[in-house]
């Protein structure tokens, strides 16, 4: 619409405020209580324009075609004025000595320290969380903060509380922050306009030559766009950028604050080789020499298959474009994995069997865009905190909510229904929806005739799927599921966003097949009514590390190894032949380790021995093996059990690209050299190269993403001189014109038919089952203040906010075994031992229990299972049958020491 201000003309598009208007005209509005982020509320009223006339506030006020604004009205300008006198008149003068919107609104309004309260109100303060600070006296009441923590978070942890000028900011029912509801995002410290609540530092006081360096997260999946703040060698602070594609400003406690370990004392600094039973410093040199000649003399005696390689999930795509090309040109072998083996293999596996490439089919946009949003097994506030804020924001617009998991996770108490199923059913409960959606109507049957096959199988195998079945092998009552069926049939827009609880099962690609029928049948996949499928990805390039090729049977760009021709191109690029045969996975790498058939294995960026299943016998694997290199950033684990340790850096100290959950390629930009003699992943693989006599190619990130484009038509369009350029990039990029598609299949599936592939699958049992011996189901998974291994996020104040791991047990079987709250348990599976903490609560069912696996003094997957995937080999991490007894605490082997490995 058109309009004026202050005579200029402006265009501003419809549903634009006054606010909005001004800004457009670059005209000057004071605001105190207003964020974009959230809605107007028109409390401080400084932002009083005159409007066809009329003086309003034109944060609340709808621009209208041919409206006459004027901002530069004296007397609203000494409204202003006096409004901001009468703010400040309760507020201690030390408000002006700190940077703020306050203190720029004094300045630009002639408001002086004279105006301003010598001592303040003498309001108490509150310091008791590791990452904020509260100061009451210099709250204004607002409201920012609340609004921040309700609209944006959605975490409902903050209130005003007083009357008056006594008004200000609590956290929870009153007593500490720390104590609190507060998920620690830090979204009230980016939106507070006068300091009550500021960032707690985490270094040594700021120095003056900061510098702000844009870059990507590398914490989770999620790929949320950060501004580092560096001084010196040290980062300052995190803040979330407000034009980040996938976060727009938000941030979660450990992308915005843990960033401490960055320059932990404990950081490896120098390599490390193992002399006598011990690892000691050596010399770059010395410690190449002793890679090259022991993988030199393992080949020549056993072959390049007695040699294989974990890649890293947390690695750049470029670093892992790197691993692969160094196993299959250097050292001759297709034997290279990556985590991903061990979380969202069934994705791969799936999604591709289904539509027909290895990815989410829709960008996390069109999560904002859904009327209603499915959500399987993924507690995605604890694990995807951005996502998960996002979805609760969907649903406070009104989106339904259907969650399926076994445990009572935040959006599942948010839910308008939340099908509790026991571990292990999916298939079947995926199954049941299938049939009330054939049975109810819901089914799009113009789509399944123009762009699905399968559907008479599926059809037949439903037949044994009424919701009673599903009732007797899931728990869920029938009606539940006919509620939840109804909710995902009707709705217009409908989305589907799982996690590792759907994956990480013995039938983790059959449970990712059908929870895709469902996305099939009701045509919510490739148009434009629909939020499709989207795994969650765990690590930060989860989705990358296999983009890249670091996978035993395809190449980079999903081309397979198998095919002549791909080999031949590949070949003829890189100088080498590429190895014929499929490489091993990396459960197959153990097994084979143990065998003898693996000699040496080169970890890079993974603790294998404390995140993959059964514990006891990766470590058997790694202590059989001739040689083990590891590449990581600390003595983890598996570090500690490595013949040479190769320092490596953070990804704040990298150059490169990350792809996230919705496959978009963004980059990763160096805030801080390497401590020490450290090395980025992408140096120490061309040095290992270049110490075995070849050279890999390209001499920098940009040089080796330039290459695999060339080389993989999925992402031929995507470069570092471009994303610097343009920003973040979906694959398939096919070209430097190509765009991207943040929305997959619009006009045909990716699959040999061009058809979207309905999957009849029947409902299998887990690989393991509680029995009288083993009467409880253990489930294992995530927590908000910890990441993964928690190698970073315990060397950093998180720690403060979560000390130890717990065991979840619902507090009926906690009442049978005699189990205080804190009080010690034994957990014992058929493969080992451990000792852990109680929590009691009904976020798990009875008969079920739950535990992390961030703390290396609680090793959870001691007790996990060999059982994989049929079709990935992906491990069985949610169905663990353990038994329970009483047990001191003290009996645990490392004690109370959680938070100092």
């Amino acid at each position: 619409m058109d309009l004026r201000v202050d005579s200029r003309p402006v265009t501003v598009p419809d549903g634009a405020s006054v606010l909005d208007a001004t800004r457009a005209a670059g005209a000057a509005v004071p605001t105190l209580c207003h964020d974009d982020r959230f809605s107007p509320q028109g409390v401080c009223r400084l932002c009083m324009v005159r409007a066809d006339g009329t003086p309003v506030a034109a944060c609340l006020t709808p621009a209208r075609e041919g409206m006459q604004i004027h901002t530069d009205d004296p007397d609203l300008a000494e409204q202003a004025r006096l409004l901001l006198e009468l703010t400040v008149e309760r507020l201690p003068g030390r408000a002006l000595d700190q940077p703020s919107e306050l203190a720029d609104l004094c300045r630009g309004l002639g408001v002086g320290a004279d105006a301003f309260g010598r001592d303040g109100r003498g309001l108490a303060s509150d310091d008791s969380h590791p990452y904020l600070l509260l100061d009451r006296d210099l709250c204004v009441a607002c409201g920012r903060c609340v609004r921040m923590c309700d609209e944006v978070q959605g975490a409902f942890a903050l209130t005003l509380v007083g009357r008056g000028a006594e008004t200000t900011v609590t956290a929870g029912a009153g007593g500490p922050w720390v104590d609190s509801a507060c998920v620690s995002c830090g979204g009230c410290v980016d939106t507070c306009p006068t300091g009550a609540i500021s960032p707690r530092s985490t270094t040594a006081e700021a120095a003056p030559d900061t510098r702000i360096t844009r870059t990507t997260c590398g914490y989770c999946g999620v790929g949320c766009t950060l501004d580092v703040h560096t001084a010196g060698d040290q980062v300052e602070s995190v803040t979330p950028a407000l034009d980040g594609a996938v976060n727009r400003g938000h941030a979660c406690v450990k992308g915005r604050f843990a960033h401490a370990y960055v320059r932990s004392p404990e950081r490896l600094t120098t390599p490390l080789l193992r002399r006598d039973g011990r690892l000691e410093p050596v010399s770059w040199p010395t410690a190449l020499s002793y890679v090259s000649s022991e993988m030199t003399r393992i080949r020549g005696s056993h072959g390049p298959d007695a040699i294989a390689a974990i890649s890293s999930a947390r690695a750049t795509n470029e670093e892992n474009y790197l691993m692969q090309k160094l196993m299959r040109t250097v050292i001759g072998t297709n034997n290279v994995d990556n985590c991903s083996r061990i979380c969202h293999a069934p994705s791969a596996a799936g999604l591709t069997a289904a539509f027909g490439l290895s990815g989410g089919t829709n960008s996390a946009d069109d999560i904002d865009g859904a009327d209603m949003i499915l959500i399987a097994g993924s507690n995605t506030t604890e694990a995807h905190p951005v996502i998960g804020a996002r979805i609760k924001q969907a649903a406070l617009r009104g989106a339904a909510l259907v969650v399926i998991d076994p445990r009572r996770t935040e959006l599942a108490g948010l839910a308008d229904v939340h099908l509790r199923g026991r571990p292990g059913s999916n298939v079947a409960v995926f199954n049941g929806l299938a049939r009330l959606l054939l049975e109810g109507g819901w089914a799009d049957l113009d789509f399944l005739a123009a762009r699905a096959n399968g559907l008479d199988a599926l059809r037949e195998l439903l037949s044994d799927f009424p919701p009673e079945r599903v009732e007797q092998i899931s728990g869920i009552p029938a009606e539940l599921l006919w509620r939840a069926a109804d909710l995902y049939g009707r709705a217009e827009r409908p989305a589907i966003v799982y996690g590792l609880g759907v994956t990480e099962h013995a039938h983790g690609t059959d449970g990712v097949r059908t929870l895709a029928n469902l996305a099939i049948l009701r045509g919510a996949v490739g148009t434009d009514r629909g939020g499709g499928v989207n795994p969650l990805r765990g690590q930060n390039n989860v989705q990358g590390a296999s983009d890249m090729g670091a996978l035993p049977d395809l190449l980079p760009g999903y081309q397979k190894v198998a095919d002549p021709d791909v080999r031949r191109r590949f070949s003829a690029a890189w100088g080498t032949a590429v190895p014929e045969s499929p490489g091993l996975r990396i459960p197959e790498m153990f097994n084979a380790a143990v065998a003898g058939r693996v000699r040496a294995l080169y970890v890079m960026g993974e603790d294998v021995a404390q995140t993959d299943p059964d514990s006891g016998h990766v470590r058997a694997a790694l202590e059989a093996c001739e040689l083990l290199v590891c590449q990581e950033i600390f003595l983890s684990e598996t570090a500690r059990l490595a013949d040479v340790v190769l320092p490596a850096a953070t990804f704040v100290e990298k150059d490169g690209t990350f792809v996230n959950f919705d496959r978009r390629f963004q980059r990763v930009r160096p805030a801080l050299p390497p401590p020490g003699a450290a090395r980025t992943d992408f140096d120490i693989l061309r040095a290992v190269a270049a110490s075995l006599g070849s050279d890999l190619g390209p001499a920098t990130p940009a040089a080796a993403l330039d290459e695999c484009a060339r080389l993989a038509p999925l992402f031929s369009g995507i470069s570092h001189r471009r994303l610097d350029r343009e920003g973040g990039l979906h694959w398939p990029c096919r070209g430097e014109d190509d765009p991207g598609e943040a929305r997959l299949y619009r006009d045909s599936f990716a699959t040999p038919s061009g058809r979207a592939e309905l999957a009849a699958r029947d409902w299998l049992p887990p690989g393991e089952e509680p029995d009288s011996g083993y009467p409880y189901t253990l489930i294992t998974g995530r927590r908000l203040a910890h990441y993964n291994a928690g190698t970073m996020t315990r060397r950093t104040p998180n720690i403060e906010i979560d000390a130890a791991e717990h065991l979840d047990i619902h507090p009926d079987d906690a009442a049978r075994l005699g189990l205080g709250e804190g009080t010690g348990v034994r957990v014992t599976s058929r493969r080992g031992s451990i000792v852990a903490l109680v929590r009691r609560t009904d976020e798990v069912s009875p008969g079920e229990v739950f535990m992390s696996f961030h703390f290396p003094d609680v090793p959870a997957n001691v007790l996990t299972s060999e059982n994989t995937d049929e079709v990935t080999d992906c491990p069985e991490y949610k169905v663990t049958a353990v038994r329970l007894e009483q047990a001191d605490w003290s009996e645990s082997p490392l004690g109370h020491r959680g938070g100092d490995r």
